[in-house]
């Protein structure tokens, strides 16, 4: 299991009956978790939560507060630091389970002793992108979502990286590589976190099942022959490590020297054992 377990401003405190008890610095949420079909461990930890996102019947939620909570606040990781705050839909502006596979990215960056370029497709609010620039890399961060990219703006600014090592870009992550390749742009890194179903900014229907294979292999050809990495991450239940393993067997092992792994992606529970958060699929080059 690949294990983001270097935390100090977030913690999974308890997990189980469909949820999720979290620390983000000292303000605790309980959030919806399909994968949590557990018992909880410590029930009396759960009063202590600051908000509660209810699930409604018929789609979506709401937020349920316990006390006044301001409208954003920051955690760090490592030399990192982003906004954070209770968004529509559960979420909160950042995955932290995600932190494994930046401290993966960031130790090939770092150690390759060249200047790599990074393309980060699906970026949301610039968390690997964040990650891969403070390493050392110039990053092309890609996300439909004007709003996302706006608020990756500003965990940039607020960790302190030079404004010149990202490109921020609003747009389909399909038609920007198809049209990198056209103009013959490669990178020395690539990572994806593409959603279940999203729209472009022009309207365009993604479904993951549907097109991630026709991406991964768009995205083969920038990738650079002396490429350090790819990466492709699945929150999507049903989408098995092996798939992502085979689809990078398939398109950057195909014609670099290097190796493939895939697994499970979690974070601890203090409480005991793990919470699931999908499938990370790695190729790293030799």
């Amino acid at each position: 299991m690949f294990i983001a377990s270097e935390w100090k401003d977030y913690e999974v405190l308890d997990t189980g009956d469909g949820e999720k008890l979290e620390r983000w610095k000292d303000i605790v949420l309980r959030r919806p978790d399909p994968q949590a079909i557990w018992p909880k461990q410590r029930p009396e930890l759960w009063t202590k939560a600051d908000a509660h996102y209810h699930r409604s019947a018929k789609g979506g939620g709401e937020w349920e507060f316990f006390r006044r909570l301001p409208e954003r606040w920051t955690v760090k990781y490592g030399e990192l630091e982003f906004y954070v705050r209770p968004t529509g839909f559960k979420h909160t502006g950042l995955f932290p389970e995600q932190a494994v596979n930046w401290d993966w990215m960031a130790g090939l960056i770092r150690r390759a002793g060249r200047p790599v370029r990074v393309l980060n497709l699906f970026g949301y609010t610039g968390g690997a992108t964040l990650a891969c620039a403070a390493a050392g890399a110039k990053v092309t961060h890609v996300d439909a979502a004007k709003g996302m990219v706006q608020w990756a703006g500003e965990n940039r600014k607020l960790a302190g990286v030079d404004e010149t090592s990202v490109r921020w870009i609003v747009d389909d992550a399909l038609k920007f590589v198809q049209r990198e390749a056209r103009r013959g742009n490669v990178y020395e890194g690539i990572l994806m976190d593409p959603p279940s179903y999203g729209r472009g900014p022009g309207g365009e229907v993604w479904k993951l099942e549907n097109e991630l294979f026709g991406l991964v292999e768009a995205c083969e050809k920038v990738l650079a022959p002396d490429a350090l990495f790819m990466l492709i991450n699945s929150y999507t239940t049903g989408l098995q490590p092996a798939v992502l393993n085979n689809m990078l067997t398939m398109t950057a092992a195909k014609s670099r020297a290097g190796r493939v792994t895939a697994d499970e992606i979690v974070l601890p529970v203090t409480a005991g054992g793990v919470l699931p958060c999908g499938a990370s699929g790695r190729w790293e080059g030799v």
